[in-house]
């Protein structure tokens, strides 16, 4: 019975609010009254689709920065031979017929270890042999050579870098072609200049550039700058120091470099053979343009002539 009315009272009122607006009013209040825990229900919703969208957003972010950061090395790297390539552009030219000019071959690695030996100046990078890293290749940051592979692994590899006292690297300084061997001191921010003659022409703020003797750095590369050279009169060699232009202990991202590894008298037949073929191409167009304008008749020609007048 109490059943019956309560469905009898609960359809009237919605007949009565549904053609009145008597209860209008009363609607207002309750909902003022209820919204409250309308707003604590939500609560929960509210939060997880906040947390979910911060986080997706931080994700996109971060992989937006990962990739902004191996372009950014993408780009530096080919800065860094300008200043080389403004002094031997012609000479090298010259030499290979532009051929030793083509960029290199990079992959982008992050440093992931570092070698707890004060003595030994080695690092661990997430790159191994499945991603092709072969022994002896060089490394690189945005600011100059770093070292070259001494172990690799099947998804890490180290490196040794130029500070290492074990470490040596052929270098010229930029300016003049002046050739030295840089070598490592185990200090993070010094190089030595091994064996240079104390009336050689090198001053403090040349550029040393690696010069690619012995086809294990690629040519061309930021290495170091001199940063002190002492003469001394009864030595016959100076005492030349300076700074690598890499961030040795700060850089976190890092560059594999893929070198040609063709000899100089490969890349000399590869360039001459290509000359060769381009002359050929150029004189077999002259020599169709030429017989296509033999082959024109006459009258044709005569009237080109007539209708120019």
């Amino acid at each position: 019975m109490r059943l019956l009315v309560f469905t009898v009272l609960s359809a009237a009122l919605m007949v009565v609010d549904a053609r009145f607006t008597v209860l209008q009013p009363l609607r207002t209040q309750l909902g003022l009254v209820v919204e409250p825990v309308y707003w604590l229900g939500r609560l929960p919703v509210r939060l997880w689709e906040g947390a979910t969208q911060e986080l997706s957003t931080r994700n996109e972010l971060a992989a937006e920065n990962e990739k902004l950061k191996a372009e950014q090395l993408m780009m530096q790297r080919r800065l860094q031979k300008l200043a080389a390539l403004t002094e031997q552009n012609v000479r090298l030219r010259e030499l290979l017929n532009s051929a030793a000019l083509v960029d290199d071959e990079v992959l982008a690695t992050e440093l992931i270890g570092i070698d707890p030996n004060p003595y030994s100046h080695r690092i661990l990078i997430d790159k191994g042999s499945k991603d092709g890293v072969l022994l002896g290749q060089p490394v690189l940051d945005a600011r100059g050579l770093m070292g070259q592979v001494v172990e690799v692994l099947p998804y890490s590899s180290r490196v040794l870098l130029l500070t290492d006292t074990t470490h040596s690297i052929p270098v010229q300084v930029n300016r003049n072609g002046l050739r030295a061997i840089a070598s490592g001191t185990g200090n993070p921010e010094r190089l030595e200049l091994r064996h240079v003659a104390d009336t050689a022409d090198i001053k403090e703020g040349d550029l040393l550039v690696s010069s690619g003797l012995g086809q294990r750095f690629p040519a061309g590369y930021p290495v170091a700058t001199v940063t002190e050279v002492i003469h001394d009169s009864g030595q016959p060699f100076a005492i030349v120091r300076a700074m690598p232009t890499a961030s040795l202990n700060r850089t976190r991202f890092m560059l594999l470099v893929f070198t040609d590894t063709r000899t100089p008298e490969q890349r000399a037949s590869d360039s001459a053979e290509a000359q060769e073929a381009f002359d050929r191409e150029r004189q077999g167009q002259a020599e169709a343009a030429a017989g296509a304008a033999s082959a024109t008749p006459p009258e044709a020609a005569s009237s080109e002539q007539e209708a120019g007048q």
